[in-house]
């Protein structure tokens, strides 16, 4: 009986798992609505794996040859081994299309570029070590004219595993846009990086492509950025120190601004407008007028600048004073640095160096359970601000900085700084269909055009029906029946693209119709194509730019 029961025991599993085998191969073969189009295999196209997008707003060249770039051979590898152009200066002109991917070669730069960098260093190699930026400056500041016996300055850039075009774009912009006469010395501080091309490449360009005032500095073991900036503040020579980030850019007339409220009083800090560069496309765009302060949770933000200070005589072109700093970009007098202390060399990486010690005193009056927290030996600096005669903190919080609010049930929460562009219509450049030149059909919602996250395939045209209709803003948004934007994952490639609400913000939204009737996502470097022209299903992918039939788009107005 008990074998008999056992029989019957094993027959049934065997029946069930047969009937379960039989479902999911119905499942994942013949449903179209619910199938997840990452499982439907695509040659060519190999999931990629997510990389970090870590590079907040604030901010290869490829084997086959770009049109658009008149490049002259002048060459430095990097360490993927592709070359990095290094175009002659002005020739270059910036084309949305520059972070085309070509072949899988440039996918691999771009990909690792944001995973090593959080940059789209495919672009960044492309352009090369110059390039023109927009005069972002208010009118009346190209009017000011400046003292002609400024104070002289040396140029600190501390740098760890930097992409090596941003760093020599930097550097470049620095030389090209500084009057000799102001700029003393280039101090590059290699603060033990890792990177090949960061070694004899980069010893090599200094060498032979650099003044002889641009100095490189390599420390023998990892010290930090704070005791890195020390270390180039003590081979500098110049008046006045100048910090700046290894991934900037300087603009027209950077630096007389800096160096005349110094000149005026050496006691005095001066941070420039920290204009943004996107990490996706590298645009350059003007910032709002904001400037530093800081919560209880001793992050760095940005405030609204009050009115009060932009209604004196000299309008938006006055100094406007600041609480705080960002800390990666100013300028100080050499001399007053050394008398203030520097950086607390204690500190070892980067966010917090803009805050002093009696910001962290308060700070344990607002969160007593930290009092009990190791933050090390600090008899050093609260003797220097013994020795300094520093005010109290309440004196800043009321005269420097009244707007701070203080964490508790009373706070306020703190106005937002940038105001929501979607309070401004981008203006319509183009309204109709986007035809698929092969396949004779239109690109529309798989589902309805008002799903969020709904995929987009081909089908046939209907110019009845007002859900096939897209419009193309001068924002390079593409918005479906004017309700949501083809979007798509800038963090996984293999992924399709989707309507997701507009966002504003360019990037996974932002579209060009390029050269021979390809759509080209700019984020992603990619380019839209059908992925099975024959299937009745007309899915669509983003895959690498070839100019075959399948990438071809019409827009039908």
């Amino acid at each position: 009986m008990g074998s008999v029961t056992l029989r019957y025991f094993c027959y049934g599993c065997l029946f069930t798992s047969v009937t379960w085998t039989l479902l999911l191969f119905v499942y994942f073969n013949f449903s179209e609505e619910n199938q997840s189009f990452k499982n439907v295999p695509i040659k060519g196209l190999e999931p990629q794996r997510p990389f970090p997008k870590k590079f907040y707003p604030r901010f290869t060249r490829g084997s086959v040859h770009i049109p658009e770039l008149q490049q002259k051979e002048n060459k430095i590898g990097n360490a993927l081994g592709n070359h990095v152009q290094d175009p002659v200066k002005g020739e270059v002109e910036f084309s949305p299309e520059m972070g085309m991917i070509f072949n899988e070669e440039d996918q691999e730069v771009r990909d690792l570029g944001y995973q090593k960098h959080a940059f789209n260093m495919l672009i960044s190699n492309r352009l090369g070590y110059h390039r023109e930026v927009p005069d972002t400056r208010d009118v009346k500041c190209r009017e000011k004219s400046y003292p002609s016996d400024l104070p002289s300055a040396s140029v600190i850039i501390c740098f760890y595993n930097e992409a090596l075009s941003a760093l020599l774009r930097t550097v470049h912009s620095v030389l090209d846009r500084t009057p000799a006469h102001l700029l003393h010395e280039v101090i590059l501080v290699d603060d033990n990086s890792e990177l090949a091309d960061l070694k004899k490449d980069l010893d090599e360009y200094v060498k032979t492509q650099l003044p002889k005032t641009t100095k490189l500095v390599r420390n023998e073991k990892r010290e930090g950025l704070i005791r890195g900036r020390m270390i180039g503040a003590s081979h500098a020579t110049g008046q006045v120190l100048v910090f700046l980030d290894s991934h900037c850019e300087v603009n027209e007339m950077w630096l007389q601004p800096l160096l005349t409220p110094i000149r005026e009083d050496r006691r005095t800090v001066v941070c420039p407008v920290i204009d943004i560069i996107s990490a996706d496309t590298l645009t350059y765009s003007s910032s709002p007028v904001v400037r530093g302060g800081f919560n209880w949770g001793l992050h760095f933000k940005w405030d609204l600048v009050p009115l009060s200070e932009l209604e004196g005589p000299e309008g938006a072109t006055a100094p406007i004073k600041s609480p705080t700093m960002a800390g990666g970009l100013f300028a100080m007098d050499r001399e007053y640095f050394n008398e203030l202390g520097q950086y607390d060399s204690g500190m070892d990486i980067w966010g917090g160096e803009n805050l002093e010690i009696s910001f962290r005193e308060q700070y344990f009056a607002l969160r007593p359970e930290l009092r009990m927290r190791n933050y090390g030996n600090i008899t050093d600096r609260v003797e220097l601000r013994k020795r300094l005669n520093c005010k109290s903190f309440k004196w800043y919080l009321d005269n420097i900085y009244p707007e701070m609010q203080i964490s508790g049930p009373n706070a306020k929460a703190p106005q937002p700084v940038f105001i929501n562009r979607a309070q401004k219509r981008p203006k319509i450049i183009q309204r109709g269909r986007l035809y698929h030149l092969q396949t004779n059909k239109c690109l529309v919602a798989q589902g309805h055009p008002s799903q969020k996250g709904g995929l987009v395939v081909v089908r046939e045209c209907d110019y009845n029906d007002q859900n096939q209709v897209w419009i193309y803003n001068e924002d390079h948004e593409l918005i479906l029946n004017n309700l949501l934007c083809l979007d798509v994952s800038e963090t996984r490639s293999s992924d399709p693209p989707r309507l997701m609400k507009c966002h504003g913000s360019g990037g996974s939204q932002q579209w060009t119709f390029g050269k021979n009737n390809r759509l080209y996502q700019v984020s992603v470097g990619q380019c839209m194509k059908v992925a099975d022209p024959l299937s009745h299903k007309g899915y669509v992918t983003m895959a690498i730019c070839d100019g075959s039939l399948p990438q071809q788009w019409h827009f039908e107005s």
